[in-house]
């Protein structure tokens, strides 16, 4: 997979797809995601679910002005000429009774067919549909996503204390979904259903979100494009003007956008060089 930390200097790209922002819930990145924002330019942009965190907000309720900014920001964009396409996700699933509807120069649609400027034709959805969990057992996925939040509570808690004994960021959540033999073995059968998929719809690849996982690689011969998540990973896939595909990495540049808004940083921009 090519992931590579995005330059500062303003950037233009022929798409961009982003995902899982999760506004709405304390664990949104929203200062870093502006920052990306305003640096990266694209003729089209896909939301690719998860926009707004509808699971988080009848729990409780927290729209921080940053929050307000992004949603400001993306509208901004589609007025300024860029194409913004949202497909919804199943944290934000109360959109898709609007589908085939536009909203301040945004496209709600349930998915998408994007041809790349190489020929190429990439089937974009959010990838809830391909989940057993949220199909099967809705109510596991509402306490997994309890759980979640909790997780990435408690890893905050724990990287503050990191920082003061010296220690490097260490992020717990990815940790057991990368290092727990269910939860790898869970996002290779999401990956695999995902590319099978689109082998049937007659596309070249495919795009989505949903598991907080960037990749981009060939299952197959069917290119699989997962564009990450605003809350870990902070990433973002961009299609250059030749068609070429890329996933940029913003979390290199996540303290200085803080430094930017005038916030503190986190406890893992201040641990020892």
């Amino acid at each position: 997979m090519q992931r590579d930390a995005a330059p500062l200097r303003a950037c233009r790209y022929r798409s961009v797809w982003i995902s899982d922002l999760h506004l709405g819930t304390p664990g949104c990145q929203a200062h870093a995601l502006l920052d990306f924002l305003r640096h990266v330019e694209s003729d089209h942009l896909f939301l690719v679910g998860d926009i707004i965190d509808g699971w988080q907000l009848r729990r409780s309720w927290y729209w921080p002005q940053a929050h307000n900014d992004v949603i400001q920001k993306l509208l901004r964009k589609a007025r300024k000429g860029t194409r913004v396409i949202f497909i919804p996700g199943n944290h934000d699933e109360f959109a898709r009774r609007y589908v085939e509807h536009n909203f301040g120069g945004v496209d709600v649609a349930d998915e998408w067919i994007h041809e790349t400027a190489d020929g190429r034709k990439l089937w974009v959805t959010h990838g809830d549909l391909f989940d057993g969990v949220i199909q099967c057992a809705r109510w596991l996925a509402h306490v997994g996503d309890s759980l979640y939040e909790f997780t990435l509570k408690l890893n905050r808690h724990l990287n503050s204390l990191r920082a003061r004994l010296g220690l490097p960021y260490w992020s717990l959540s990815k940790y057991l979904k990368l290092k727990v033999k269910r939860a790898v073995s869970y996002v290779g059968d999401f990956e695999a259903a995902v590319a099978r998929e689109a082998r049937k719809r007659g596309v070249q690849g495919v795009v989505c979100g949903h598991i907080h996982h960037a990749e981009l690689r060939d299952i197959d011969g069917i290119l699989y494009a997962n564009d990450g998540d605003w809350v870990e990973s902070l990433t973002a896939l961009v299609e250059h003007a030749d068609g070429r595909l890329e996933i940029i990495d913003w979390s290199a540049h996540a303290s200085q956008a803080r430094i930017a808004a005038g916030l503190p940083l986190p406890a893992e921009a201040m641990e020892p060089a």
